[in-house]
């Protein structure tokens, strides 16, 4: 069952909010009475992660399950290691 909170907004106001910088106006969304007119870059505190000159493609692929379970046994980053196996049997690296 859902608890019944209270309105907490009554425990600041805007004065309490942080200057925006000169920065994160750059990088903000700005509209004109609803209409787009330049979409956000990043974030509001960074510019986000650069791009890959090599980025990898989402695919789909079958594999055996047990193949499966005994990367994702290796624990986080499995599929980062299913990658360097098959570049190595593709003789991709080095």
């Amino acid at each position: 069952m859902s608890e019944n909170r209270q309105n907490s907004t009554a425990d600041w106001d805007d004065d309490d909010l942080p200057e925006w910088t000169d920065d994160q106006f750059d990088r903000a969304e700005f509209r004109i009475g609803g209409k787009l007119i330049r979409p956000a870059d990043g974030t509001l505190t960074k510019p986000g992660r650069p791009k890959s000159d090599n980025p990898k493609q989402q695919v789909t692929l079958r594999l055996d399950s047990a193949v499966l379970e005994g990367f994702r046994a290796t624990g986080p980053g499995w599929q980062s290691r299913i990658n360097a196996e098959l570049r190595k049997a593709l003789k991709l690296d080095g």
